[in-house]
């Protein structure tokens, strides 16, 4: 303390030597110069310094527990990011197989429906097939009908035209003994 006063006495001095003697009661620079002495000797008594240190301290440890916290979060984010990462890449090659896994199953179910397409046209051509041949069998049939009447028709005109009323009763009595051979 006694070095700090001694200090500022010399540094004070020559710039206030106009001004009259330095040591007297009659300076305020003098007078104000004891006063912050004392002031500052107070604040030391009190112990304002070591507060202020125990302060920054304080502070200094709580910027550290920050700083450490910080550090914690950001290693814990760092964590969690690689976890995503490792979870994306995860999800990318899932995703891979089951697109890979579709297109199988699409690629199946097309040769499926080929295969499906292929039996529904042979049943068509077998349907339309036999559509055609019952077609042919009901048109022979109609031109075989047709041709009966036509030639009962004829067959009766022909046999109206030669023959004559004793012919018709010969074949009438021809008929009735034939019946009575097979009744009997």
């Amino acid at each position: 303390m006694k070095k700090l006063a001694i200090a500022f006495s010399l540094a004070a001095s020559p710039a206030f030597a106009a001004t009259g003697p330095f040591f007297s009661l009659f300076n305020t620079n003098f007078v104000v110069l004891i006063a912050f002495l004392l002031f500052v000797g107070v604040l030391i008594y009190v112990g304002v310094p070591k507060l202020l240190g125990n302060a920054l301290d304080k502070r200094a440890e709580g910027i550290k527990a920050e700083l450490n916290e910080a550090r914690a979060l950001r290693e814990e984010a760092q964590a969690l990011l690689a976890s995503y990462e490792r979870k994306q890449q995860e999800v990318a090659g899932q995703s891979e197989r089951i697109v890979e896994h579709a297109k199988a199953e699409a690629a199946a179910a097309a040769e499926l429906a080929k295969e499906e397409l292929k039996k529904s046209i042979a049943r068509r051509l077998a349907a339309a097939g036999e559509q055609i041949t019952s077609a042919e069998a009901s048109a022979v049939k109609e031109v075989r009908d047709q041709a009966i009447q036509v030639a009962v028709a004829a067959a009766g005109e022909v046999i109206a035209a030669k023959m004559t009323a004793a012919g018709g009763n010969k074949l009438i009595d021809e008929a009735i003994a034939t019946v009575e051979d097979k009744l009997h």
